[in-house]
């Protein structure tokens, strides 16, 4: 059996490097997440569709989408949603998904000004290298009065479950994805990125200087994961 080359983005967050290692993730990316996250990925799924609250005849456009699983779940509202990553690998790994699929980098996004009626990006954000020009591509592509869902890991707001938390995200989080993924080495990345990530106060600070009103944020599962909303000035 052939071996999948290993391949791991550093924390500078070079677009091709990035890229690379979600390719190289891409063919059990969603089995592992929901290992890695003993099932609470579909309750993280789950509750950003609750916080987008989608309703037929909307547009949605949901980045980093991978596979395009959250694409599905944000489908069941009757709302057209598109499926965007910049990861052609993860793109093609989820082909099968009835969903549209668009190869795009969230730097310089490939839509037209007020095109969506909300955007969303889930666990992806992370991995940007400008997440302020991420974020303010974003507003520049929903329409005005429309809305910003980012769900993505946070800092835990419990200090004791917080020291277990980073234990097991450098420590047991490496161990795990080298059972289940195809690219185990990236999932070191993962640890660090989470650990280098703004903590839910700062990252809700820079989404309004990117231009974002309103912004306030919710933390799921003890703060492991945060939900960040904002929206568009404007009607």
């Amino acid at each position: 059996m052939a071996k999948t080359q290993s391949v791991r983005a550093s924390l500078d967050k070079q677009p091709h490097e990035v890229a690379s290692m979600f390719d190289g993730v891409a063919r059990r990316y969603d089995l592992t997440n929901t290992v890695i996250s003993a099932g609470q990925d579909r309750y993280w799924r789950w509750m950003t569709r609750r916080a987008i609250a989608p309703r037929p005849g909307e547009q949605i456009l949901d980045l980093a989408a991978g596979t395009g699983v959250s694409t599905v779940e944000l489908g069941k509202s009757g709302a057209w949603c598109v499926a965007a990553d910049f990861s052609r690998g993860m793109l093609a790994a989820g082909r099968f998904r009835a969903v549209p699929m668009v190869a795009g980098d969230a730097m310089a996004l490939p839509f037209a000004d007020n095109s969506f009626d909300a955007v969303t990006i889930s666990f992806g954000l992370r991995n940007v290298a400008d997440i302020d020009l991420a974020m303010r591509e974003m507003l520049r592509v929903t329409k005005p009065g429309g809305r910003l869902v980012i769900c993505e890991f946070s800092t835990p707001v419990i200090p004791v479950f917080k020291t277990v938390y980073m234990e097991y995200l450098m420590k047991a989080l490496p161990r795990v994805a080298r059972a289940v993924s195809s690219n185990p080495d990236a999932y070191v990345y993962l640890a660090e990125s989470i650990r280098a990530w703004p903590n839910q106060r700062q990252l809700g600070r820079r989404a309004a200087d990117a231009g974002w009103a309103g912004v306030k944020w919710r933390n799921l599962t003890g703060g492991v994961v945060a939900l960040h909303r904002g929206y568009k000035l404007g009607s």
